[in-house]
């Protein structure tokens, strides 16, 4: 039997509150983090991703509490990034119930710190997130950015996926920054050619806005879907989503009464 096609809402957090924007800008309350996850729980969400979008001292401090909050009332899977730059930010993360951790910029200013990671925790507990944006400036023509999009590095996102998944990494989150918020679709380019090159999980992400768009990007290649406005604002549920998948012929994981979860 084929693995399950993970469903996966993500809740951007800053002061506490999820926000939503199209490509990090223009940021709107979309509402408490710790009744989103239960709400997603119920529906059927495989599991949860929540990305601390300031990650400053006070906003980590704020996140720790959301994340307590959240593992005490949700019993799936819940994926935490967001300012983690050192191991022990992974071991505070998981003392606070989170499962597995996204690390970003942290590992783009030093590589080995994936290694250390993967040594301690094991790469199942490491997700590589990148935000990627389209660029002539690279051989792949696509380039890693930081800060929420808005500076470019030097980095080759592809030759930076297939580094990371050697250096330990066990999961990429690859989101399409020229789609993030859009509603337009995947970027199914971008997940064909990471899938290509990892032999890791691969999360979709970016560009989400219509139930048919879920499929074309398992069909590229992704383990996972990653979405988060057309959640947060009811467009659609979990199960929805779900339903999709399984009429395109994926399979994904049943509900208690037989149904897609």
């Amino acid at each position: 039997m084929s693995v399950a096609v993970r469903v996966i809402p993500c809740l951007d957090v800053a002061g506490g509150r999820v926000v939503k924007g199209v490509n990090f800008l223009n940021l709107q309350d979309a509402g408490d983090p710790v009744e989103l996850a239960a709400k997603y729980a119920e529906q059927g969400a495989d599991e949860l991703t929540f990305l601390d979008v300031t990650a400053t001292v006070d906003g980590r401090a704020t996140t720790y509490d959301v994340v307590r909050r959240t593992a005490e009332q949700v019993f799936i899977p819940l994926t935490v990034g967001g300012g983690v730059r050192e191991v022990d930010d992974v071991a505070r993360l998981l003392e606070v119930g989170a499962d597995k951790v996204g690390i970003n910029s942290g590992a783009i200013a030093r590589p080995a710190v994936i290694g250390e990671i993967a040594d301690r925790f094991g790469a199942q507990v490491l997700v590589l997130s990148l935000d990627v944006r389209r660029s002539d400036r690279t051989p792949s023509g696509f380039v890693v950015t930081t800060h929420g999009g808005k500076r470019e590095t030097d980095l080759d996102a592809l030759e930076w996926c297939a580094e990371a998944v050697e250096r330990g990494a066990g999961e990429l989150l690859v989101n399409s920054m020229d789609a993030d918020g859009t509603q337009d679709g995947f970027d199914l380019e971008l997940v064909r050619r990471v899938r290509e090159l990892a032999n890791v999980p691969v999360i979709a992400s970016g560009g989400a806005g219509e139930l048919e768009h879920f499929a074309p990007a398992v069909d590229a290649g992704a383990d996972a879907v990653l979405a988060a406005s057309v959640f947060h604002y009811g467009k659609f549920t979990i199960g929805d989503v779900k339903g999709a998948l399984a009429e395109a012929g994926h399979t994904v994981r049943l509900s208690p009464t037989g149904g897609a979860a």
